[in-house]
């Protein structure tokens, strides 16, 4: 089967994980973006990135049976850190983080919809009797 929607997820989860890694990367290097960061989120921008490129993108790219249930359990760590964003540092996150951070879980989002898609597309329709 045409695995086009996959490569598209695969593509966005290697994009979005580079983005992670340098933008994580540069703080963790002593190089402050000019707002305040929350101290753990650098690293967590870092590690999810780093997981992302080696991890979850050719999962997806090979079509892996583990590549969904990775792609939801990456989502849903954005989302939590997103929640512990909005919830326990309202206060003192920057504007940016936040936007950056949405904007992440945004696309990871798009991915999960890529791949739903492509499952939908691969799974075989009803059997038609002959007749």
């Amino acid at each position: 089967m045409n695995k086009l929607l996959d490569r598209i997820a695969a593509a966005l989860a290697l994009l979005v994980g580079v983005l992670g890694v340098f933008a994580g990367g540069q703080v963790l290097l002593g190089r402050p973006p000019g707002w305040n960061v929350v101290g753990w989120l650098p690293v967590f921008n870092f590690a999810v990135g780093v997981l992302a490129m080696l991890i979850v993108a050719p999962l997806i790219w090979r079509g892996s049976r583990y590549a969904l249930p990775v792609v939801l359990l990456t989502f849903g760590a954005n989302g939590g850190a997103v929640l512990v964003l909005l919830l326990a540092f309202r206060d003192v996150v920057a504007r940016e983080s936040l936007v950056a951070m949405t904007m992440r879980l945004t696309i990871w989002a798009v991915i999960l919809l890529l791949m739903f898609l492509q499952l939908r597309r691969d799974r075989p329709g009803p059997a038609k009797i002959p007749g």
